[in-house]
C-alpha cells in the first residue's frame, strides 16, 4: 500500500527570497513556465469495454509530434484516480520521470475496475483466476489484456509495443497485468508491489497487525461509489499529535471501528477481521500465480520501505521460479516506499548515502530499461542491481542473493555479547518482563504517523529500557558484508500463553564517529533543537515482529505453554549492508513495538476483540546455552 500512500504524487517546493532583499529591489519579472504536457501531448478519454461488458475509464496522452512516431504505449493502472478528468484538463507531468515525457511515449492512465469513473465492483487486491471459463471470469490480468487490445486498435501512431509500471498498489496491478500477458506487453516494472498482505506486506508482519499505518490508510482510502470523481476530504482528527497515546487509549483494534470509523469502511474491518492466514489472504497472494510472464520485468524495492518491503522479493523469486527464461531484474536501493520516484535519495533521516541514489535509478536504470524493450535502444540490465549501504556503492550480480554469500549465525552470549562463535556454556538465559499496558515505542520521539525514517532511526532509546535485550559484538576488526535474508533463530520460554518477539538488527557507530559540521559540543546553551551526535549511533537496519502463536502454522495458531522452552524461527526481508571496521553489530529483542504493531495481550485470545483484563504482564526468557543457542542467521559475503 502506498502510504505515500499507495499512490504516487508530485511534490511542489516553494522558495522565498529574504524579506530584506525583496524590499531592496523591485521583483524581477518571472517568465511563465511552459506547460510541457499540454504543449506536447493531446489528451483523449475512453471508456474501454472489458470482456464482461464493464467499461473502464482511461486517459490517453498522445505526442503531438506525429512525425517522430510511432510511439510505444506506457500504462499505469491505479485505484487512486487518474484525474484530472476532462479532455481539456492536463496533469503537470507524465510517466515515471521527466525523461519519459521528453522522450515521447503514449501515456495511458486507467481507473481500475470499481474505482472512480470505472464500472464494475471493486475488490481489495482482486484474486487472480488461473482458469477462466467464461467472459464473466475477470481479474486484473484480463482487464489489462483487454485494455491493450483496445489501445492497439484505437490509438493511432503506436508501434505495437506496450509497457506498464506502478508503485505499491499500482505495483500490484502491474504484477497482475503480466500474468498470461498480452503479446504486445514487452516490459513491466512492478515497484514496491503489494504481493502478500498477510505475510510481510502492508497488513501483517510475522502475524502482528501493522496498526498505525493501516488505520491511518483506511481513514482516507474508502469504498468509492462509482462513477464519481474525487472530492475534497477532511483529514482524520486524532485529537492528539501523539499516536502512542491515541492507540493506547483506544484499547483493542475493534474499538477503532466502534469509536471512530463506525462501520464506514469495510476495507479496514476486512484487514482486522482476517487475523490468521485464511483463504481471504491466500487467494490474494499474487506470487503463487506469476506464470506465463512473457515480458521483461524490472522489479524495484527499497531497503527501507516501511509498507511493502517483502513484495519485491516475492515477486522477483516467483517470476524466476515459474518463468526462468523471462528477463527479470531486481533493483534495491536505500529508499523508503516509492522514494526512488522522487527526490535525490541522498539520505534518510540522519543517515547519509553520499550519492544521489534516486536520481541515478531514474536516469541510469529505469529509463534505459523501458527505452531498451519499447524502443530497441541500449542494453538489458543485469539480474540484480543493488545498492550496498555502509560502503554506499552500487553493485551488480548475476543472481540474488549472491551465490558467494555464506550462511553464518550471530550468537547471543552472556553479558550481552554477540559473536559468530556458538555458546559453550551448559546453561544460560536472559529475561525481561513485557507489559502490554506499557509497550516499547517504535521511535524515541513523539509522532502522529509512521515516519518513514524510522527504518534507520537511532535505537539508543530502546537499548536503555529494561524490557529490551541487547547483544553487541566487540568493535569489528574488519568489514563484514551481509547480503540476503536475515533469520532470527530463538530458543525462548514465555510465562504468558502468547507473546511477540520483535528482533532488530542494528549497526552501532564508533563513539568517535564525526557529527554533522554544525553540531555543538559541550555547551549547555542548547536553546533550539538538540544537537545530533552520531558517536554511538544505533542505526536500525532491519526489524520485524513475530507472534509466537504462529510458530507452527500461519493458519492454525497455538497457545504457548507457560515456562516451556520453544523455538521461534522466522525470516526477515533481505539486506545488503557492510558493517565497517570499528563498528559494532547489535541485536535487540523485545516483545512490543507500539503502535507500529498492535499489542499482544500475552494471553491466547481473539486479539482484535481482547478485553482490558486480558492484557497481562509476562516474563520472557531467551536461552543462550550450548544445547539451546539463540541468534540471528545472516548471509555473509567473502572478503574481497
Amino acid at each position: 500500500m502506498l502510504k505515500l500512500y499507495r499512490f504516487s504524487f508530485a511534490v511542489l517546493a516553494v522558495f522565498a527570497l529574504p524579506a530584506t532583499l525583496l524590499r531592496a529591489q523591485p521583483a524581477a519579472p518571472v517568465a511563465p513556465q511552459e506547460d510541457y504536457v499540454r504543449a506536447h501531448y493531446t489528451k483523449y478519454e475512453f471508456r474501454i469495454p472489458m470482456r464482461d461488458g464493464k467499461r473502464l475509464f482511461t486517459a490517453v496522452y498522445v505526442p503531438k509530434d506525429a512525425a517522430a512516431g510511432p510511439y510505444p504505449i506506457l500504462m499505469d493502472r491505479t485505484p487512486y484516480s487518474v484525474g484530472p478528468y476532462g479532455e481539456d484538463q492536463y496533469p503537470r507531468h507524465l510517466g515515471p520521470s521527466e525523461e519519459f515525457e521528453k522522450s515521447g511515449y503514449i501515456f495511458v492512465y486507467q481507473d481500475v475496475r470499481g474505482r472512480w469513473m470505472s464500472e464494475g465492483e471493486y475488490q481489495e487486491m482482486r484474486p487472480h483466476i488461473d482458469d477462466k471459463k467464461s467472459p464473466a471470469d475477470v481479474d486484473d490480468a484480463s482487464d489489462t489484456y483487454d485494455t491493450i487490445e483496445f489501445l492497439l486498435k484505437h490509438v493511432a501512431n503506436n508501434n505495437g509495443k506496450a509497457g506498464i509500471w506502478g508503485i505499491s498498489y499500482p505495483g500490484f496491478y502491474t504484477s497482475a497485468s503480466i500474468i498470461d500477458s498480452h503479446p504486445a506487453l514487452v516490459a513491466a516494472s512492478p515497484q514496491a508491489p503489494m504481493t502478500d498482505l498477510f505475510l510481510g506486506d502492508d497488513a501483517y508482519h510475522g502475524g502482528a497487525f501493522m496498526l498505525s499505518a493501516n488505520f491511518s490508510f483506511y481513514s482516507f482510502f474508502k469504498p468509492s461509489h462509482n462513477p464519481e470523481t474525487p472530492k475534497p476530504s477532511v483529514p482524520f482528527d486524532y485529537g492528539t499529535p501523539d499516536s502512542y497515546k491515541f492507540y493506547l487509549n483506544a484499547g483493542n483494534i475493534a474499538n477503532l471501528d466502534k469509536l471512530y470509523l463506525k462501520g464506514s469502511n469495510w476495507l479496514f474491518n476486512d484487514q482486522a477481521r482476517h487475523h490468521t492466514y485464511d483463504s481471504y489472504w491466500q487467494d490474494r497472494d499474487l506470487s503463487r500465480h506469476m506464470k506465463n510472464v512473457r515480458c521483461a520485468v524490472l522489479v524495484v524495492g527499497g531497503w527501507y520501505d516501511a509498507e511493502d518491503l517483502s513484495g519485491p522479493y516475492k515477486t522477483f523469486y516467483a517470476i524466476n521460479k515459474f518463468n526462468p527464461k523471462t528477463p527479470t531484474t531486481l533493483v534495491e536501493g536505500p529508499w523508503v516506499h516509492g522514494g526512488w520516484s522522487r527526490g535525490d535519495g541522498s539520505h534518510l533521516g540522519d543517515v547519509q548515502f553520499n550519492s544521489k541514489t534516486a536520481e541515478y535509478f531514474r536516469l541510469h536504470i529505469q529509463f534505459p530499461f523501458f527505452e531498451h524493450y519499447l524502443k530497441g535502444k541500449g542494453e538489458a540490465q543485469p539480474k540484480a542491481v543493488v545498492f550496498e549501504t555502509g560502503t554506499n556503492v552500487w553493485r551488480s550480480f548475476d543472481s540474488w542473493p549472491p551465490k558467494a554469500a555464506v550462511t553464518k549465525t550471530l550468537y547471543f552470549h552472556v553479558g550481552g555479547k554477540l559473536s559468530f562463535d556458538p555458546p559453550t556454556e551448559p546453561s544460560g538465559v536472559d529475561e525481561y518482563v513485557s507489559d502490554p499496558n506499557h509497550p516499547v515505542p517504535f521511535v524515541g520521539y513523539t509522532t502522529d504517523t509512521v515516519p518513514q525514517r524510522y527504518m534507520v532511526d537511532d535505537q539508543r532509546f530502546a537499548s536503555y529500557r529494561p524490557d529490551v535485550l541487547v547483544y553487541q559484538t566487540e568493535p569489528l576488526e574488519e568489514d563484514v558484508t551481509i547480503a540476503g535474508p536475515i533469520s532470527p533463530r530463538l530458543k525462548i520460554a514465555s510465562f504468558g500463553t502468547d507473546s511477540d518477539f520483535d528482533v532488530k538488527l542494528i549497526d552501532v557507530y564508533p563513539e568517535d564517529y564525526p557529527d554533522p559540521e554544525d553540531t555543538s559540543h559541550g555547551s549547555k546553551r542548547i536553546l533550539d533543537a538538540p544537537p545530533l551526535h552520531m558517536g554511538g549511533y544505533q542505526q536500525l537496519l532491519r526489524g520485524e515482529p513475530f507472534r509466537a502463536k504462529f510458530r507452527n502454522s500461519w493458519e492454525k495458531p497455538e497457545p504457548l505453554t507457560p515456562g516451556k522452552e520453544t523455538d521461534i524461527n522466522f525470516t526477515m526481508p533481505d539486506l545488503f549492508h557492510t558493517f565497517r571496521r570499528g563498528h559494532h553489530i547489535m541485536v535487540q529483542v523485545e516483545s512490543s513495538w507500539f503502535p507500529l504493531t498492535d499489542r499482544n495481550p500475552q494471553t491466547f485470545t481473539d486479539i482484535p476483540n481482547a478485553k482490558p483484563e486480558e492484557f497481562q504482564k509476562a516474563t520472557e526468557q531467551v536461552f543462550r546455552q550450548k544445547d539451546a543457542a539463540s541468534g540471528v542467521e545472516v548471509q555473509v559475503m567473502p572478503k574481497p
